[in-house]
């Protein structure tokens, strides 16, 4: 009885959501238009807090929440119910790139983490290009005349900063890939190969930074769940994912179309 219950409420939750929908693209109803807003917020608040992850503390999550907002709105706004995309999916994705422009914008990352980012994906680029593999940690660290205990430091501090420029880079679509506008077939096709691109990229990675990336980026895990999963320090997964998506950028700047910071 109680399965029935729930599945008559979701019965119902669909058919007031399609309504809004109509009603909303047929007439421009901002009640409708609102009631889309409440619905799908939890959306916001989901990206928020995975983009939250790793940011400075005086990055205010509801900050990020409050930029993620416009990015929900847009996709409302621009969202066509007759494509065979899910709302959710579309959403996600402006969502995410609301938010990310913003912190451009505020420009939040410090320079000397910004510089150390460069130094260790240049370190990368000459060493693989030179050794025809993928280096040692030994090995970068002597390239830029550091120990190794310093390089899993620079890792950790900018594991921040991977966080959000991944997705900088492989967003389709404006500066550095970071749009809230324009949709389309080019630009979903932009989107599937971006995905294409990061899963190459992610292949050639060894373990654990491996297994990190792919459960974040395709089991929706946060860094603090694959740490318990993998039962490492917080301190470690932040070393392993910085490590990680350094060694991605190096790659994907090696691209022809990529573009420098």
């Amino acid at each position: 009885m109680e399965f029935q219950n729930e599945e008559q409420r979701r019965l119902e939750v669909q058919r007031v959501i399609s309504r809004l929908w109509t009603e909303y693209k047929s007439s421009g109803s901002q009640e409708a238009r609102d009631g889309l807003i409440i619905h799908y917020s939890p959306l916001v608040k989901y990206v928020a807090g995975r983009v939250s992850v790793g940011l400075p503390q005086r990055i205010d999550q509801a900050d990020l929440v409050s930029y993620g907002v416009f990015g929900l709105i847009d996709a409302i706004d621009k969202f066509e119910p007759g494509r065979s995309i899910k709302f959710e999916t579309y959403a996600i994705s402006r969502i995410k790139g609301a938010i990310i422009a913003e912190l451009r914008l505020i420009d939040w990352i410090p320079r000397s983490v910004r510089a150390k980012a460069r130094s260790v994906e240049k370190a990368y680029t000459k060493l693989e290009t030179s050794l025809l593999r993928t280096p040692t940690d030994a090995e970068v660290a002597e390239e830029m005349g550091i120990s190794e205990s310093e390089l899993q430091k620079f890792f950790q501090q900018v594991s921040s900063v991977g966080l959000v420029a991944l997705d900088e880079m492989l967003s389709p679509g404006g500066e550095q890939g970071v749009s809230t506008k324009g949709d389309g077939p080019m630009q979903a096709m932009e989107g599937e190969e971006s995905k294409e691109v990061l899963a190459d990229a992610i292949k050639r990675l060894a373990d654990p930074e491996k297994t990190v990336l792919t459960l974040y980026y395709y089991e929706g895990l946060t860094l603090a769940e694959i740490g318990d999963a993998l039962r490492v320090t917080v301190s470690r997964m932040y070393q392993i994912y910085g490590k990680a998506m350094l060694q991605l950028r190096s790659w994907l700047n090696q691209r022809p179309d990529s573009a420098e910071d």
